[in-house]
C-alpha cells in the first residue's frame, strides 16, 4: 500500500502548500492524539521544532489539535530532533511531534512523530493515521468543557538535553585542548551544541548559530562542509563538525579540511566498539547507499554489515529487532542504541571525540581504519514518478551498466523519500567509467521521465 501522506520521515513538503498546512497539521494533531489515548489518565504530547519561520503557524496549528481532542501538550521550543525524543521518553508523555524538515531550505517544513518510547513510528501506524485523517473517522469526537487539552511550556527543556548528552561522554575523558570549528546550520542545535562542547572543555569556534527564521541550512551545516573545512585550515583547528537543521545527522572534516561522511564515521566507531567487545553480535547496521569499502573496513576487524532500506527508521527497526547497537547511513545519521533511540549528531560527535581523546590519533589517522571505492551519486529532479520497470529504455541503461561492473561495483537507483528527485548512485573502481555510467543513466531518465540533472 502507498502511503499519501507520510514519506521515510514523516510528512514534508512546502510551508503553507499542501500537504504542509495548517489544516492538515491540525488534523495530524488530532489523529496523533486519538491514537495516544489509552486509559482515563491524562496523556500528553511534547513538541518541539527548528527555526524555520513557519514553525509558529504549524506548532499552533498542532496544539489546536491535540487540545481538541482532550490532550495536554508539552511546548519546548526549538531543540534538536533527538532531544525532542529524548524529552518525549524522560517525560514519560505519550508522543513527540517534531517541525521540521531537516536539511532541506527554510520555505520547506515537515512534521514527525515519536512514540512514548521515543522512537519513530512503524508503517503501520503511518498507515493508521492517514485512514482516520481521509475517512474522516474522528471529527464526530470532540471533548467538550474541561475535557478539552491544555498546553504548557517546558522551559528547561534546552538545559536537560545538555545534561543527557554530557552523560553520553566518558566521565573519565574530557576536550581540554581541543580547538573545534562547529557549524550549526542556524538550525535548532544553535544553543545546546555550542553550550555542551564549551562546558565539556573545547575551544569551540561557532558557525551558523544566529537563526532569523530563513537562513536554515543557508549554506551552512552537514550540506555544505566546505565552510568548516574553510575555517578549521584558518583557525588551525583539531577538526570540524557540522549538523544539519535538526542536528539529527553530523558530517566531520579533520585537521586538514578533508571531509569525513557518515561511513567512515560509523567504521571509526564500529572497529572501536569490536576492539573493546562492545558491538553488539559484532554487526554494524547501514543503509544500501553506505560505500562497499565500509564493509570490507568492518569484515577486516571482524565484524559484519547488515544493509536496510534508506532511512534512519529503517536502519533503527533493523536494529531493535536484532539487538544491534550501533547503525547508521553514509549522510550522517548514526544511530547508538546505548544511549539514544533515534539518530543524533550530537551524540555522535562525542563518541568520536572520546575515541580521539582516548587513543590521542586524530582524525585523519583514525578515519585511515576505512578507504572509500570511488562512488558517484546524482540526482535527476523529476517531473513525474513513475516505476522504472515500465521504462524499458531505463531499464537498459541501468543493465548496460550492471554488466560492465560485474561484481567489482554496483549500481542502485531509488526515488528520494522526502523531494521529487530521483536518486542514482555508482559504485566502482574506477571513477571516470562511473561517472559516465551515472550519466548515461540520468539522460535516459530525462528522455523518458522528463526532469534535468542535478550533480551532487
Amino acid at each position: 500500500m502507498k502511503k499519501k501522506l507520510f514519506g521515510t520521515d514523516g510528512v514534508r513538503g512546502v510551508a503553507n502548500i499542501y500537504p504542509m498546512t495548517t489544516e492538515m497539521a491540525l488534523q495530524l494533531g488530532r489523529t496523533a492524539a486519538y491514537l495516544c489515548k489509552k486509559g482515563d489518565k491524562r496523556h500528553r504530547i511534547v513538541i518541539g521544532k527548528d527555526t524555520r519561520l513557519s514553525g509558529y503557524m504549524l506548532e499552533n496549528a498542532l496544539v489546536a489539535g491535540i487540545c481538541s481532542m482532550g490532550v495536554d501538550v508539552l511546548l519546548v521550543g526549538p531543540l534538536p530532533t533527538p532531544g525532542i525524543a529524548f524529552i518525549t521518553a524522560s517525560m514519560r508523555a505519550d508522543a513527540g511531534v517534531v517541525i521540521s524538515a531537516s536539511h532541506n531550505p527554510y520555505q520547506d517544513n515537515g512534521i514527525k512523530f515519536f512514540s512514548r518510547d521515543g522512537f519513530k513510528l512503524p508503517d503501520e501506524v503511518e498507515y493508521k493515521m492517514e485512514e482516520l485523517i481521509f475517512s474522516k473517522k474522528i471529527d464526530s469526537l470532540r471533548p467538550i468543557a474541561s475535557e478539552v487539552g491544555k498546553a504548557f511550556r517546558i522551559d528547561d527543556a534546552q538545559g536537560r538535553y545538555v545534561v543527557f548528552l554530557k552523560n553520553s561522554f566518558p566521565r573519565d575523558l574530557d576536550l581540554n585542548g581541543l580547538k573545534i570549528v562547529l557549524d550549526c546550520a542556524n538550525g535548532a542545535a544553535y544553543k545546546v551544541a555550542p553550550a555542551v562542547l564549551t562546558e565539556l572543555g573545547a575551544e569551540v569556534i561557532p558557525i551558523g548559530v544566529s537563526p532569523n527564521g530563513t537562513n536554515i541550512n543557508a549554506g551552512s551545516g552537514s550540506l555544505h562542509p566546505q565552510v568548516i573545512a574553510e575555517a578549521v585550515q584558518q583557525h588551525r583547528a583539531h577538526l570540524g563538525i557540522a549538523l544539519d537543521g535538526d542536528a539529527d545527522r553530523v558530517i566531520f572534516v579533520d585537521e586538514f579540511g578533508n571531509q569525513v561522511d557518515g561511513d567512515h564515521i560509523m567504521a571509526i566507531c564500529a572497529t572501536d566498539l569490536l576492539a573493546k567487545g562492545q558491538l553488539n553480535k559484532k554487526t554494524l547496521v547501514a543503509t544500501v547507499m553506505s560505500n562497499m569499502g565500509l564493509d570490507i573496513a568492518i569484515k577486516k576487524a571482524g565484524g559484519q554489515v547488515v544493509k536496510t532500506a534508506v532511512g534512519d527508521r529503517y536502519v533503527v527497526e533493523e536494529m531493535l529487532k536484532h539487538g544491534y547497537n550501533l547503525g547508521g547511513e553514509q549522510s550522517g545519521h548514526m544511530i547508538f542504541l546505548d544511549h539514544n533511540t533515534t539518530g543524533d549528531g550530537m551524540i555522535s560527535a562525542l563518541q568520536v571525540l572520546a575515541i580521539m581523546q582516548r587513543t590521542g590519533k586524530p582524525l585523519s589517522e583514525l578515519a585511515e581504519v576505512m578507504i572509500a571505492l570511488p562512488q558517484v551519486l546524482l540526482n535527476v529532479r523529476v517531473e513525474k514518478r513513475r516505476e522504472l520497470e515500465e521504462v524499458p529504455a531505463v531499464q537498459k541503461a541501468i543493465a548496460d551498466a550492471e554488466q560492465k561492473l560485474g561484481e567489482t561495483g554496483r549500481v542502485l537507483i531509488r526515488y528520494s523519500g522526502t523531494e521529487p528527485l530521483l536518486r542514482i548512485m555508482l559504485e566502482g573502481q574506477d571513477k571516470y567509467q562511473i561517472t559516465e555510467m551515472a550519466h548515461n543513466i540520468g539522460e535516459a531518465i530525462e528522455q523518458h521521465l522528463g526532469g534535468k540533472r542535478e550533480a551532487k
